[in-house]
């Protein structure tokens, strides 16, 4: 029985390896349309091959076991006789909700007086004191959590792969943004958040990526939502859709930047470092290992400036604090699915199957939403050290930071500045507005001499030209005439930087008066390497 998005999700996660090769036994999904956030059950069951059934169908069936991850779900007025098992959709009974069934809010999870009242209904629950939340006609049955079960299952070896799916280049840390729904969630109350940090975090430093509760899609549309991110998106955020790709997300982050939805607590339980982007004390409910959360986990401040307290929140001191909190909510875990398997087959009066019970398996792999294009064009600060500011006299020293032209707000007066951007950008104004331009596309010398001309006529602001001529090696084209080979010093071919860097690097040493023949030190992110530039004759 499912009425939105999150309790098909769960339902199906948790049944398919339940009843898995039982020839005995039909699941079927009967949809309740009665949900304000219905939207998208039917396309997210059928794309998953599910058998579905109209909720008149449901009403003359006959059912042996009715499972649900909805406490709303009207099953009081069809006539069945079936048990009811109720699976929790999230961390136990943490939050206040408006009541779908009157004026003012309820407690998450608990089904309806009346149905309680049939003596049908058996509530899963993660963690025995849970049991406490509810009344005795729940029958509390102690499960576990097959979703956290599932988190622990994948290990460490599945972090890369993960990353890998995202999307997330080597070398940069993974800053994941969770948001519930409603006013109070991360982005209820800063919209802007994503597209805020992505402007504070250097690209080639961090990667971005959210993940909302699919009451955001159900309620306002995956349309909507992509244009409320229209800037981040084109800086390069990573959106994970929430049916699919949110547990792989949550393994794959050095960061979690939540709020009082269960993804952040799984978040903390799985110990991945929590800062808050919002919080409700209201919607948490007192004295849950949720309102502890709250109470314990750092929050962000959105008046100060973000990269200092992402840095903080990444380097503070390792707690098992907000671990802890799991064993609070999370009892024995690895074992949820053997019981959801012999309470399930308990409540048809069927013998379980001989073969084994299954065991927990790591997520899919993400599948990230496709973004509108790729983030190519960024606003590019420099700092350049030469002579007596190097140690021991060393080579010029030039230290890149890039933040994504989308979303890039005004540089630091002391910082070099200007704007990068590939010859084939979308947006002309950018292209038009760009010291330098670059050739994402390899090619021999005289096709970069070329090209470099044309670039010339067609932009008279650029001052740059640079494209790449052979793995780790760059012709960088000056609009006086110059023509400076740089070469990336040990460059491994499968990682060598974009055109834009060394291109920087001539940027600064232009500006700076340094000749643009020897060895530059150049500071990415934390990665230093040595880059050799020689004027062509």
């Amino acid at each position: 029985m499912v009425r939105t998005v999150t309790s098909a999700v769960r339902v199906l996660d948790v049944l398919a390896p339940v009843l898995r090769d039982d020839t005995r036994v039909d699941l079927v999904f009967a949809y309740d349309p009665g949900s304000a956030f219905g939207e998208g059950v039917l396309p997210y069951l059928r794309e998953r091959g599910a058998l579905i059934m109209s909720w008149e169908q449901f009403r003359a069936s006959a059912p042996h076991l009715i499972v649900t991850a909805t406490e709303n779900a009207v099953l009081t007025d069809a006539g069945h006789t079936a048990p009811v098992l109720v699976l929790p959709h999230g961390v136990g009974f943490h939050k206040y909700v408006p009541d779908a069934r009157g004026p003012g809010e309820r407690l998450a999870g608990l089904v309806p007086r009346e149905l309680l009242a049939g003596g049908r209904v058996r509530t899963a629950v993660s963690h025995l004191d849970q049991a406490h939340q509810l009344p005795p006609s729940a029958h509390p049955l102690l499960i576990g959590d097959p979703c956290h079960d599932s988190l622990l299952a994948a290990g460490s070896a599945s972090r890369e792969r993960y990353r890998r799916a995202l999307g997330v280049p080597p070398g940069r840390r993974l800053v994941l943004i969770s948001s519930t729904w409603r006013d109070e969630s991360a982005l209820g109350q800063d919209s802007s958040l994503p597209a805020r940090l992505l402007a504070s975090l250097p690209a080639d430093a961090y990667a971005v990526a959210l993940v909302t509760h699919p009451n955001v899609i159900s309620a306002h549309g995956a349309g909507q939502l992509e244009h409320l991110l229209g800037s981040a998106r084109a800086a390069g955020l990573i959106r994970i859709p929430p049916e699919s790709g949110w547990q792989a997300g949550l393994l794959a982050a050095d960061l979690l930047v939540g709020d009082h939805g269960s993804v952040t607590f799984y978040g903390a339980a799985l110990g991945v470092p929590v800062l808050l982007g919002a919080f409700s004390d209201q919607e948490a409910v007192a004295g849950t290992p949720m309102a502890e959360l709250g109470r314990l986990a750092p929050r962000l401040d959105p008046y100060a400036p973000l990269l200092p307290q992402i840095e903080a929140a990444l380097g503070a001191p390792d707690s098992d604090r907000l671990r802890k909190l799991g064993s609070t909510a999370l009892a024995d875990p690895g074992h949820a699915l053997r019981r959801l398997r012999k309470t399930a087959y308990d409540l048809m009066g069927l013998p379980e199957p001989a073969a084994p019970a299954p065991a927990p398996l790591a997520p899919e792999d993400p599948r990230p939403v496709p973004a509108p294009y790729l983030c190519t064009a960024f606003s590019v600060t420099t700092r350049l050290r030469t002579g007596r500011e190097c140690q021991g006299g060393a080579s010029p020293h030039v230290r890149i930071a890039r933040i994504p032209a989308a979303v890039a707000t005004a540089p630091a007066p002391a910082d070099e500045h200007h704007l990068s951007c590939p010859d084939d950008e979308r947006d002309r104004s950018l292209r038009e507005s760009a010291s330098v331009l670059v050739s994402r596309t390899p090619k021999s010398g005289t096709a970069a001499a070329t090209w470099a001309r044309g670039v010339f006529a067609d932009f008279p602001g650029a001052v740059l030209a640079a494209a790449p001529v052979a793995p780790g090696t760059y012709r960088i084209h000056v609009r006086d005439g110059r023509t400076v080979e740089a070469a990336i010093t040990g460059a491994d071919p499968r990682t060598a930087p974009d055109p834009g860097i060394p291109a920087a690097v001539v940027h600064a040493c232009l500006l700076g008066g340094v000749p643009l023949d020897g060895f530059v030190t150049v500071t990415v992110a934390d990665r230093e390497e040595d880059v050799s530039l020689r004027v062509l004759p």
